[in-house]
């Protein structure tokens, strides 16, 4: 009797497996509420049992295919005039129909953190904008973020697609929607926005290991994640180290170490307390530049009328996590350093009088402190409370700095197998691309790198030489206030230089960048800029003023440098002030000293007394270049730039 119960539930699983196996899949990215490319032919593709005949139906369209003997399928479509929602209905052993299709444009949106930024993080500029993003025709699809080093995927492992509303708009990447929207309103056709962007990544975890034969050192650095039992191992290292430092550290934080209380209560003893002034490191402050935790406090008034309202309390930007307390209630934490702080405060926290905040902060390598130029203010009942001054603060624990965690993620080619190679048979309008700032401690290969990627990704989609819009670095970190080296510099140029590629763009984002944040807000602006870039690439808008002024030749005369600019629209014009700035002039000697700069007409006339036999002009050459004006009458930037060749 077991014996035949056990035959049976064999021959069960058995039939049950074939079942499974009979059943049509479809990619994740064919599905209800994708947006197809118009006007090229449509590719659908999937999977079911061996030699099993599919059918499809869509827009009077009737096809029909044979899965081959592992079951891959796949059917081409003609192509298609923008239009929809449509449903498409796909027929074997069992039947499927995908709902509301759009036709229109689809663009992929790549590359790192300020790709992936989105809507709700750069919400406080966006608040109209959130209010008003119904709009159903603008479609957006997110890759799942993972890697993978054994070869290229065939399927994601998630994602759908969902359209523009209030509800959902703070999911979508800032730049990508803005982007979208610039173009749907422009061109009143569907938007699909496919975003396969993670933080952090570098240029060479988006290229094909094929491709990356041209850089053995990279392409042996991806190869040694093909052993999993060393991505396991190090992994394991990553999370005991990390943990073992944490864990001393909260046994050895004094503020936790008192009877029934923490650092945290507002009734404790700071009399041995130092003082400081917020925002700030404390390495320029008496305690000097130590690692470890320290404790934070200050206090401030509530008026009788605010007592136990709710409240917004906004904390800048911290070095490196914090953990925040008001009157002893914990109103919240971040782990990292980048995320603005924006925390809601309770009903019942505050009360009449005097009340105190504290902060824990934990900074396991580096500089640790509040962050200078951000907002450091709680708002009660529309009253705005400003929290920067003198706060008091102690150590907490000193510990010897953390070991970084291995980012296996960000290895060579692993992006490309996991998050580019999926989405290849989905047909498309372009790219925009933002992404170096991973790149800018290297950039001598950049843009080799750079344009591997871009080759790479347009052979492997077999569409030609599709569109490929990107961001130029924006300004970011503090400015210096002569002419100096900048690595920042040297990626913006890498860049500049792929224009020579064909159907490419670029978006000039020198101007808004923040020196403070590696993640700049203002994205609406980067989204308008890369559409305007994309008008004459992809929809052969020749004449319209896409660009900010770019260096076209340049000569000497006399002691004197002549620069010729393309792009100049109406004309140049110095942006915000009576003079250009952040011209820079050198010799032979190779000693880059400040240039008085004139415009005149399309040209821009630079000198220096002391440079009698100029050969070398060098503009917005900074990481943060304050001071680089040179714009067109039509408001955009010009791209800084050298007109030497000379190693940094």
């Amino acid at each position: 009797m077991k014996t035949k119960n056990l035959l049976l539930l064999i021959l069960l699983v058995m039939i049950s497996t074939t079942m499974l196996w009979a059943e049509i899949r479809l990619p994740k990215l064919v599905s209800n509420g994708m947006v197809l490319q118009r006007d090229l032919e449509i590719k659908i593709w999937g999977w079911a049992s061996p030699g099993e005949t599919i059918k499809l139906s869509f827009v009077q369209i009737e096809k029909q295919t044979t899965a081959d003997s592992d079951g891959n399928w796949s059917l081409t479509l003609p192509a298609q005039a923008a239009g929809g929602p449509y449903n498409m209905r796909i027929a074997g052993e069992n039947t499927l129909e995908v709902q509301d299709i759009l036709i229109g444009d689809v663009w992929v949106c790549s590359g790192q953190s300020n790709m992936e930024l989105n809507m709700d993080r750069a919400s406080p500029l966006y608040q109209r904008e959130i209010a008003e993003s119904d709009h159903p025709e603008i479609r957006y699809f997110v890759v799942p973020k993972t890697y993978d080093f054994s070869g290229p995927r065939e399927e994601l492992n998630g994602g759908k697609w969902i359209s523009a509303k209030p509800e959902t708009i703070r999911q979508f990447s800032a730049v990508a929607y803005f982007f979208g929207l610039e173009l749907y309103e422009r061109y009143q056709v569907p938007i699909g926005l496919i975003n396969s962007a993670l933080g952090g990544s570098p240029a060479e975890a988006w290229i094909s290991e094929e491709a990356l034969q041209a850089f053995p050192n990279y392409l042996q650095e991806g190869n040694q994640f093909k052993d999993q039992a060393l991505i396991d191992s190090i992994e394991s290292a990553d999370r005991k180290r990390a943990a073992n430092w944490y864990g001393l550290l909260n046994f050895m934080d004094t503020g936790f170490r008192l009877i029934g209380k923490t650092w945290a209560h507002p009734e404790i003893e700071t009399k041995y307390w130092s003082e400081m002034e917020v925002p700030g490191h404390w390495a320029d402050a008496d305690l000097g530049p130590v690692n470890g935790s320290v404790w934070f406090r200050r206090t401030f008034e509530i008026e009788e009328k605010e007592a136990g309202k709710a409240a917004y309390l906004l904390m800048g930007r911290i070095v490196d996590a914090d953990s925040v307390f008001i009157n002893g209630t914990f109103v919240g934490n971040t782990t990292y350093q980048h995320p603005p702080r924006r925390y809601q405060v309770p009903e019942g926290v505050l009360h009449a009088g005097t009340n105190v905040i504290t902060v824990r902060i934990v900074n396991s390598s580096g500089r640790g402190g509040f962050v200078p130029d951000k907002a450091y203010t709680l708002t009660v009942e529309g009253r705005e409370i400003e929290l920067e001054g003198t706060w008091q603060y102690r150590l907490g624990a000193q510990m010897p700095p953390l070991a970084r965690q291995t980012f296996i993620r960000w290895k060579p080619f692993g992006l490309y197998n996991a998050m580019i190679s999926p989405i290849l048979n989905y047909r498309i309008k372009g790219v925009i691309w933002y992404q170096g700032e991973s790149n800018a401690g290297r950039p001598g290969d950049y843009t080799q790198l750079f344009e591997t990627l871009i080759a790479d990704w347009r052979a492997k989609w077999k569409q030609g030489d599709f569109p490929f819009i990107f961001v130029q670095l924006a300004n970011f970190m503090e400015a210096h206030q002569d002419p100096a080296p900048s690595n920042w510099a040297m990626l913006r140029d890498a860049q500049l230089k792929t224009l020579a590629v064909p159907n490419t763009g670029m978006a000039v984002a020198i101007d808004i960048g923040e020196w403070n944040d590696i993640h700049p807000l203002n994205k609406k602006e980067v989204g308008r800029r890369l559409a305007l870039a994309a008008g004459p690439v992809a929809y052969g808008a020749r004449k319209s003023v896409y660009s900010g002024p770019l260096l076209k030749s340049y000569r000497r005369k006399g002691n004197k440098m002549i620069l010729k600019f393309e792009h100049t629209g109406k004309g140049l014009m110095a942006g915000n002030a009576q003079k250009l700035g952040h011209f820079a002039i050198a010799g032979a000697d190779r000693q880059f000293v400040w240039a008085e700069a004139r415009i005149k007409g399309n040209k821009v006339i630079l000198w220096n007394s002391e440079v009698l036999v100029p050969v070398a002009v060098r503009y917005g050459w900074a990481d943060n270049p304050e001071g680089a004006n040179l714009y067109n009458l039509d408001g955009l930037p010009a791209s800084p730039f050298r007109t030497d060749d000379w190693e940094e």
